[in-house]
């Protein structure tokens, strides 16, 4: 069983992991497109966090987990408790590019684009605002993105948004 870390997963997956490899998903691009009503910001002062967007062309970069052979069903169970939390996320199985060659199936967590927390496209300014400030379940939403920025730097994924984003909440 393999499982696409592009976010928080990336930092902290929270199951027993045997391999994880750089892989590119395509068609799907990285984006602070998913209100945070529980863990970065709350029902009233949501925060955002980020999903997977339906983007035809687009790459996203991050890291393909290969579960511990024999914890594949306490593993999905933990990652649905984690990412189903408020539905606003669909379980899709994805196939991945690796970065050393080949390709894997693995479980990936998208956006609904017609559930009531998805906010695509908001400006990066205004994305930068509402992290600043947004506060959840596990902390400050500047900490979400910050780790995710640094962890995707020490693997060499260039992610422009995030980095312009670490900047600006860094500033604010």
């Amino acid at each position: 069983m393999w499982v696409f870390g592009y976010g928080s997963l990336i930092w902290h997956p929270g199951f027993a992991v045997a391999e994880a490899r750089v892989a590119r998903l395509r068609d799907w691009h990285r984006s602070f497109c998913m209100r945070s009503i529980h863990h970065r910001g709350t029902e009233t002062a949501p925060g955002l966090v980020l999903a997977l967007d339906a983007a035809p062309g687009a790459v996203c970069d991050g890291v393909a987990f290969r579960v511990e052979p024999g914890t594949e069903a306490e593993t999905l169970a933990a990652l649905r408790e984690r990412e189903l939390i408020s539905s606003a996320y669909l379980e899709r199985e994805v196939t991945l590019d690796l970065a050393e060659g080949g390709q894997v199936r693995a479980l990936a967590y998208v956006i609904d684009p017609d559930h009531v927390q998805y906010c695509g496209g908001l400006p990066l300014e205004e994305q930068a605002r509402i992290i600043a400030d947004a506060v959840g379940g596990r902390g400050p939403n500047r900490d979400y993105l910050f780790a995710t920025a640094q962890h995707l730097a020490d693997l060499g994924i260039a992610d422009a948004d995030l980095e312009w984003l670490a900047a600006r909440v860094a500033a604010l």
